[in-house]
């Protein structure tokens, strides 16, 4: 199938599960045709042929691992394809790392840093060149309101996140391209049960939904908004750790299942 020549083309990574499920879900509702990335090419796939029997949109599958440097590229090429254009991107796939920094191995942490980090710079610079070029485009960089407290590395990558979307979007939103970096806390998916971590470490209250993370994200970057942080509470949480002594902001410590 090729996408409506009237629709906007979204491409969302790590699209077969939590928030960018979520996304793509949403973004399917809204009437956009997919282009789903995830590692599991099965889950991909039903991902897709549900979108499509729901929202009657077309939703290609690009099966990548983007920790590996030839998978990125596939994706980099896919976004650089000027006869098929991706108006939105949303950056989301994302790990965490469950142990200390002391803890883990150098490899694990270069990886970490690699998706975050890396992945996201390299997927945004080949979306621009075409959204540039149309005058027109949205790009979503799934953070953390992590990046606003000192969590380790995974708060470090989500710092760097969070500071290349807020530069972004000072750089290109004359020009039509709204960047935005989404800033949730915890929220009930699937990835702190991947990173085997015990869940009850945090107060029930702290808890978001996915719905209300993406719908929240994509009206703020609708209205260009740089920094979107969903929900009231973690808005407080972002304001005070500016403030607050750094050991009060650390948060509970993870812990394994």
């Amino acid at each position: 199938m090729t996408p409506s020549s009237t629709r906007t083309t979204a491409l969302v990574t790590g699209a077969s599960a939590g928030l960018g499920h979520e996304f793509a879900k949403q973004l399917a509702a809204q009437g956009n045709d997919l282009v789903l990335v995830a590692r599991n090419a099965s889950r991909l796939a039903e991902t897709a042929e549900d979108f499509r029997r729901q929202y009657g949109v077309t939703a290609e599958v690009l099966p990548a691992d983007l920790t590996q440097d030839d998978d990125v590229a596939a994706v980099v090429e896919r976004l650089e394809d000027a006869t098929r254009p991706i108006g939105i991107l949303v950056n989301n796939a994302g790990i965490g790392l469950l142990h200390n920094f002391e803890d883990n191995h150098p490899a694990e942490e270069k990886k970490h840093l690699k998706l975050h980090a890396e992945t996201s710079m390299l997927l945004t610079h080949a979306a621009l060149k075409g959204m540039l070029e149309r005058g027109d485009g949205r790009i979503i960089n799934v953070a953390s309101v992590a990046a606003f407290l000192p969590r380790g590395t995974y708060s470090a990558a989500k710092a760097w996140l969070v500071s290349f979307s807020r530069w972004a979007n000072l750089a290109y939103r004359k020009r039509g391209i709204k960047v935005t970096a989404v800033c949730p806390g915890f929220t009930h998916t699937e990835f702190h049960d991947r990173m085997g971590m015990d869940k009850s470490v945090a107060p029930s209250w702290t808890w978001l939904r996915a719905e209300r993370v993406v719908r929240e994200g994509l009206a703020d970057n609708e209205h260009g908004k740089a920094v979107s942080i969903p929900s009231k509470r973690y808005k407080v949480v972002a304001a005070v750790a500016k403030v607050a002594p750094v050991r009060l902001m650390a948060g509970p410590a993870r812990k394994p299942k």
